[in-house]
């Protein structure tokens, strides 16, 4: 006897914010009575034909099978706010059809790539043997291409995406075109310095970084506010970091004609306000982590590791400058001493930083008390 279990996902819970039908919805006449409701409720809607190509894959493999296998049919949902919550929701519910069915292979149907990206929390529970994305067929002319538009600016979630874009674009290049001719260069200029910057964040995930950031804020409003402020306190020691980088290369571009002194100069003076800069907003997440209960210790040991960095470039930048700009340096037992005390410090401080945490950790393993690390 084989279990198959037909599978479509409302990743973004239309169903339930529209007809107030909570997943998961399992068996034939529900997920019918669920496609129903929500045709009725909004008849533009693509998660109806999703949910009709499941009922269609469902009857497909009934008439097709034999006496003795078996064919369920259900709908997962998960959060308006797409990310981790609504993924959540969705493998809960996942567990809960899994657990009651027990299905031996799974189809997955849906209307278009978001839904698919929870592929792998529905493999990590069942074996996914076919995936099928619904199409709804339209009129290809150029009228319907001017609907889809529409109505895709009429979403908020599309609008968000393509009109802010295109509003910031559009704002830049107008201003400078406005501007004298320099500074006008300078903003146009930007353009494609911000579309890459933009292009990397995404090539680097920072956006799913930063909403999980902006969610942990909105869950933790207290400490958020806190967290704000050392934050805020980050953004101005980089800005200070630049300004005191820029002062220092326009002093020694002047009075030194090696390039070399000029970059060691600058990224040295501009050295403190970084270190401050990560500081805090190290210190930032530590009290969301600690607000949340997923404070784990090793902000604080990367905090410490941070001093240590700090205090080893600090002095050997100080010492290239001294030997760069003929000053001279005695490399003696009493300087190599004098210079390294301050590391040797910060190296104990780490020492006893990531004792103490890996021993509260071990602590907090064999109580059931929680010790906020």
């Amino acid at each position: 006897m084989t279990r198959t279990l037909v599978l479509t996902v409302d990743r973004d819970n239309d169903l339930g914010l529209k007809t107030a039908i909570r997943g998961p919805v399992v068996g034939r006449k529900q997920v019918l009575t669920a496609a129903l409701k929500l045709g009725i409720a909004d008849p533009e809607e693509s998660d109806t034909n999703a949910i009709l190509g499941a009922l269609h894959q469902h009857d497909k493999i009934a008439e097709s099978n034999n006496e003795s296998d078996e064919v369920e049919v259900a709908i997962l949902t998960g959060d308006e706010k797409v990310g981790v919550r609504s993924d959540r929701a969705i493998a809960a519910q996942l567990e809960e059809v899994v657990t009651e069915f027990q299905p031996d292979q799974a189809i997955l149907v849906t209307d278009g790539a978001e839904d698919e990206s929870v592929l792998p929390i529905i493999q990590s529970q069942v074996r996914i043997d076919h995936v099928q994305k619904v199409i709804v067929k339209q009129s290809k002319g150029i009228e319907g291409t001017y609907y889809y538009i529409v109505k895709a600016l009429e979403d908020p979630k599309w609008r968000a995406k393509m009109l802010v874009p295109l509003g910031a674009i559009m704002a830049i290049f107008g201003l400078g075109v406005m501007l004298p001719d320099t500074l006008g260069g300078i903003v146009i200029g930007s353009l494609p310095l911000i579309f890459g910057l933009f292009i990397l964040s995404k090539g680097l995930g920072l956006e799913a970084t930063v909403g999980r950031i902006a969610q942990e804020m909105r869950e933790n409003a207290d400490a958020a506010m806190f967290s704000s402020l050392l934050w805020t306190t980050t953004v101005f020691s980089a800005i200070f970091a630049v300004a005191m980088g820029y002062d220092r290369y326009l002093e020694l571009e002047t009075t030194s004609s090696n390039l070399s002194v000029v970059w060691i100069g600058v990224v040295h003076s501009a050295l403190a306000w970084i270190v401050i800069a990560f500081l805090t907003s190290t210190a930032g997440f530590m009290l969301l982590r600690l607000k949340k209960g997923s404070f784990s210790g090793r902000l604080i040991i990367l905090a410490v590791f941070g001093m240590v960095v700090y205090s080893f470039l600090d002095q050997g930048l100080q010492i290239a400058m001294d030997v760069l700009t003929g000053a001279g340096y005695e490399f003696t037992v009493q300087g190599i001493w004098a210079v390294m005390l301050e590391p040797l410090m910060w190296i104990a401080v780490l020492w006893v930083t990531t004792t103490i945490v890996r021993a509260v950790q071990a602590r907090q393993a064999q109580s059931e008390r929680y010790w906020g690390i």
